[in-house]
């Protein structure tokens, strides 16, 4: 894949629906509330999460994205986004049963006043659903900085080095330990229902090489709950409001 112009600070949105995604949505959908739910999809990229809920479990379905052209393009495929950034949700307190925070929390300026945020906007007793990634993934998936200059694509390695070369490394993106996200949540109106670390679905992977590929992710995803997703992808996590 190409990486966009924002690749580096922002990371890529889901802009093709597959497998790896539809796993994802149905792990939502057990978790929270989406028929006819209230659900904002923070960080919305160009819609694509935000267009399947709006399509299967309800019309009320709105989003935002810090970049213009990618909420320009979730607008385009009907879904009510704005241009936001995360540390500020233009919404209501108590506007929403479900927040959606896919794979975005690691690409925030301040990580912390997100999760305020999104706890903000959620009515009491609704429930947040983070997709975050784990720190001790073998490979870093954002890419890294060398030099000055940033490599795109998946560095293997680099988050198993010491937090202050890491972060010169990867200065651009987060990763994070499981402690790390509780920590987020401390002293906060928010009780951890779930969590998880989840292993990835390899689209890609499995579009080149086939069925051992896809012999492969099946094992890994059937490792969840064991030892072993202590290197898997990301972390899955279910917050309720207080």
């Amino acid at each position: 894949m190409v990486p966009s112009d924002q690749a580096a600070l922002r990371g890529e949105p889901s802009y093709v629906w597959r497998a790896g995604q539809e796993r994802r949505l149905q792990m939502m959908a057990r978790w929270a509330q989406l028929n006819d739910a209230r659900v904002l999809v923070a960080g919305c990229g160009v819609g694509m999460y935000a267009h399947q809920i709006r399509q299967r479990y309800s019309p009320h379905v709105h989003g935002f994205d810090i970049e213009f052209e990618r909420a320009r393009s979730a607008r385009a495929a009907d879904i009510p986004a704005l241009t936001a950034a995360g540390e500020h949700i233009p919404f209501a307190t108590g506007s929403f049963d479900t927040v959606l925070s896919h794979e975005v929390l690691e690409h925030v300026a301040d990580d912390r006043r997100c999760l305020q945020e999104m706890l903000r906007v959620t009515r009491t007793g609704g429930r947040i659903l983070l997709f975050c990634p784990n720190r001790w993934y073998p490979f870093e998936t954002h890419g890294h900085y060398w030099r000055g200059q940033y490599y795109f694509g998946n560095s293997p390695l680099i988050n198993y080095l010491p937090s202050a070369l890491r972060d010169r490394l990867a200065p651009h993106v987060r990763a994070y330990t499981a402690r790390d996200l509780r920590r987020l949540l401390a002293d906060e109106p928010a009780r951890v229902l779930h969590q998880q670390r989840i292993f990835g679905g390899y689209d890609n992977i499995i579009a080149r090489l086939g069925a051992p590929a896809r012999a492969l992710r099946d094992l890994l995803q059937h490792c969840e709950g064991t030892r072993l997703d202590f290197w898997a992808l990301s972390h899955f996590i279910v917050v309720q409001k207080r």
